[in-house]
């Protein structure tokens, strides 16, 4: 496994395992179990994606140290506030169960995000929390919100692919060093990303399959990558991404595959409604 410095000088597994809509109670705690066997050594959950209690438990029963595991965790709208916040950092510790977190991020960038922050820089000075950062923060919404922060994020966690290589805010986030880590690395499937003449020739010649490449490409692009998977074998394929290398000509090819636009637009009206009218975490 490679890692990845952050600015506050911890460092973190450029390759993790995503378990967005894994259901709890069973499943997760089986993916993770899986992934943590395969070699993965960072786990991204969320409060929002009900499955905490599974990804603390796995981390558990693995029999690995647990400062050998990097966890994620996220707050939701509904915890933003100072207050709101730190209720909703101590139920995502309670929840996983592993004595602090690696990193927690503001999950959507709406709302009171100064006042969470403040709840996670102080969670994190208390040694709860090892770093902090922000997740689908635009161009606009870091610029309303970071140049506020005293400190930093650690990383914005954003749609990523390539077809959707988000220079813009790359731009912003290289100002105070935030890494980027990329949800959707696959493009969630999408045929037109897997069957590209480019990935396909790249593929062909380095004996790896699309998925691998995709994921090679990101590696090298500096991007701390999130692939989901419950599938056994792709949770294994997944990771086998080291034992080659993209040339300077053939990163710059995988880059000319950006079209500017992805899945998700943080700005667009009504996304910040439809988020808050998700869903409710309880305690």
């Amino acid at each position: 496994m490679e890692y990845v410095r952050l600015n506050d000088g911890n460092k973190i597994p450029t390759i993790g395992f995503g378990v967005f809509t894994i259901p709890n109670d069973g499943p997760t705690y089986e993916a993770v179990l899986q992934a943590l066997k395969a070699g993965y050594r960072h786990i991204d959950t969320a409060a929002a994606y009900f499955n905490e209690e599974d990804v603390g438990k796995a981390v558990k029963g693995s029999g690995i140290p647990r400062e050998e595991i990097f966890i994620t965790s996220k707050l939701w709208l509904q915890d933003h506030g100072y207050e709101a916040a730190k209720k909703g950092i101590a139920r995502s510790l309670r929840k996983l169960d592993l004595g602090y977190i690696d990193l927690y991020l503001v999950h959507q960038p709406y709302g009171d995000v100064a006042g969470a922050w403040k709840a996670m820089e102080e969670a994190k000075a208390a040694g709860q929390i090892r770093s902090i950062g922000v997740s689908n923060m635009s161009p606009a919404l870091w610029n309303k919100f970071v140049p506020g922060f005293e400190t930093k994020p650690a990383v914005n966690q954003v749609e990523f692919n390539p077809l959707f290589q988000q220079k813009e805010i790359r731009k912003l986030m290289a100002e105070t060093d935030t890494k980027l880590e990329a949800w959707y690395p696959l493009g969630h499937g999408d045929k037109s990303l897997l069957t590209n003449p480019v990935i396909e020739k790249l593929s062909k010649k380095y004996g790896k399959n699309a998925g691998q490449v995709i994921l090679r490409f990101e590696v090298q692009e500096g991007v701390i990558t999130l692939p989901k998977s419950t599938n056994p074998e792709r949770i294994r394929t997944n990771l086998d991404v080291f034992d080659f290398t993209l040339t300077d000509e053939e990163m710059d090819e995988m880059r000319g595959l950006d079209t500017g636009k992805g899945s998700h637009n943080p700005d667009a009206p009504g996304v910040e409604e439809m988020l808050r009218g998700a869903f409710v975490i309880e305690d």
